[in-house]
């Protein structure tokens, strides 16, 4: 009996980030071109990344559908939309309303956020009361100073153990933890809603966000195990391109990561 390949029904985004230092425009314009699904949106510096009307316009212009919002959680990001961490939810949530996406990615609340942390679970299962939008809490990792761990994030960078009903797990994340990614992956179980496909070597205390492929993060298994378990959340590739010798080269990298994910999401039984 011949192999059945099964294919599920899972989108592959390209994150607006992996274009930087082009901007969202270029994302949009270059998802179209190669074939992604759709965009995550990363708001950050970019002022028409946080422009929700210019937003939709893109869509429309490149016919390139955003798929999910990535909040502004990073160290970076912290006066994008504002300084209070609630009211950046309330805003992603109310973008992806908008602009039809399923899923809106946030961090855990970093440890000096005290009130925010304190309510964060609570808060979530709130939002989740009031809207189809799924809020996807996202690993992160310990940083590392002097030779000691540094955790910045409560309850954990770690939001296997917590009671998430929807998590993102990035793969690149993973390789800067030390940790076992199909392991967390069979932890989550149902609870893996979003995925954010990069590699990573993991050596030192970077995120690497490399091309898939590229690192030693079990990429293609994990890709394997999905279409095997009938995943239909979203696959999106976030990878640094930021020292890509040339456009070409960029374009080339991207392509590649699209070519990977579509190749492995489809599993034969």
């Amino acid at each position: 009996m011949a192999d059945v390949i099964r294919v599920p029904n899972a989108k592959i985004a390209l994150s607006t980030a992996s274009v930087y230092p082009e901007r969202t425009p270029d994302a949009f314009e270059l998802a179209a071109r190669l074939g992604y699904d759709g965009v995550e949106i990363m708001v950050g510096a970019d002022p028409v990344s946080q422009d929700i009307d210019v937003i939709e316009r893109l869509s429309e212009h490149y016919q390139v559908p955003v798929l999910a919002i990535h909040a502004p959680c990073l160290l970076v990001t912290q006066r994008v939309w504002g300084r209070d961490p609630w009211a950046k939810l309330v805003k992603a949530q109310k973008a992806a309303e908008r602009l039809g996406a399923s899923t809106v990615v946030v961090h855990p609340p970093f440890r000096w956020q005290r009130d925010y942390a304190r309510d964060f679970e609570a808060g979530l299962a709130r939002m989740r009361d009031e809207t189809d939008v799924t809020f996807a809490v996202e690993n992160m990792f310990p940083l590392r100073a002097r030779g000691n761990d540094v955790v910045p994030y409560s309850p954990s960078w770690d939001p296997v153990d917590f009671d998430f009903p929807q998590v993102t797990l990035d793969l690149s994340h993973t390789a800067v933890s030390g940790s076992d990614a199909m392991e967390m992956a069979a932890k989550l179980g149902d609870r893996l809603a979003h995925l954010h496909l990069a590699d990573g070597i993991g050596v030192t205390n970077k995120d690497e966000h490399l091309v898939p492929g590229r690192g030693n993060q079990p990429c293609a298994q994990m890709l394997e195990r999905l279409a095997n378990t009938g995943y239909s959340g979203l696959v999106v590739l976030e990878i640094n391109t930021r020292r890509a010798a040339s456009r070409t080269e960029r374009i080339d990298d991207l392509a590649e990561a699209l070519a990977f994910a579509r190749l492995h999401l489809a599993a034969s039984t």
